[in-house]
């Protein structure tokens, strides 16, 4: 356990110098290489001859997702990446030969990319920037809503500004915290009414959701909260709205 201790403290100090990322402007991919999709054939396009231009591949049709995720993982193989199995998001390139790594971080349009050594970061930057429009933000400061700050060998995550914005979105930025984010002994019960009221339902479920992204994120204290009261998100009521809130200012930004 001691060795493993060791092995984690010694991959944040590497996090903490190298943290480097980059983020994509624009993404356009086509799964089929560009050609015609099987049963569409365009008057006047021999299909052939011609081929297709998918001008939103990213956020126009169903499908994609996945033609992108498919040319993005073909892209970082290129690269010599390999994609973690336990973590779809999560790529690694091994040097055997300069006893180095990098390590990627890729959500759809965010990537971070990571190591022992500054210039073969930089390098393999330059290389994926190539591959893809991309812009460098130098040195990481916030990803998905989390700041990330620094002292010494430490490495801080907070979600202050995206948990500001919640407590505004609520009306809730003078509330007073709360020792825990639940009442002791408060067991919440079923709505008595068959259908759901449409507007508590939605103010209760974007509640929800924003606690379910902080939860994932920075809080991992108030998961039982959530994810308890998370079970009446169909058809809640009022007490069920106003015990949600609870967890809220537990923050102290």
């Amino acid at each position: 356990m001691e060795d493993k201790n060791k092995e984690l403290r010694s991959v944040a100090e590497v996090c903490t110098d190298l943290l480097l990322s980059c983020q994509r402007n624009s993404v356009g991919v086509d799964g089929n290489g560009g050609e015609q999709p099987e049963g569409f054939h365009a008057k006047g396009m021999e299909r052939e001859k011609h081929v297709l231009r998918l001008r939103r591949a990213l956020y126009g049709l169903k499908q994609a997702r996945l033609a992108w995720w498919r040319v993005l993982k073909k892209s970082m193989e290129e690269l010599g990446f390999v994609n973690l199995d336990s973590d779809a998001g999560l790529f690694m390139s091994l040097n055997e030969a300069s006893q180095t790594f990098i390590i990627a971080v890729i959500y759809v349009d965010d990537a971070i990319f990571l190591g022992p050594k500054k210039p073969a970061v930089d390098t393999m930057k330059q290389r994926f920037m190539k591959c893809w429009e991309s812009r460098d933000l130098g040195e990481l400061t916030e990803f998905l809503h989390m700041r990330i700050g620094r002292a010494g060998q430490n490495i801080f995550l907070d979600q202050a500004q995206y948990l500001q914005t919640v407590l505004e979105r609520c009306g809730m930025q003078n509330a007073k915290a709360v020792p825990t984010p639940l009442p002791a002994g408060y067991a919440p019960t079923k709505s008595l009414d068959k259908a759901a009221n449409p507007e508590l339902q939605s103010r209760y479920q974007t509640v929800i959701g924003s606690l379910l992204y902080l939860m994932l994120g920075t809080r991992p204290d108030i998961s039982f909260a959530v994810t308890r009261m998370a079970q009446f998100a169909a058809n809640p009521t009022e007490d069920h709205l106003k015990h949600i809130h609870l967890p809220l200012p537990r923050w102290n930004p």
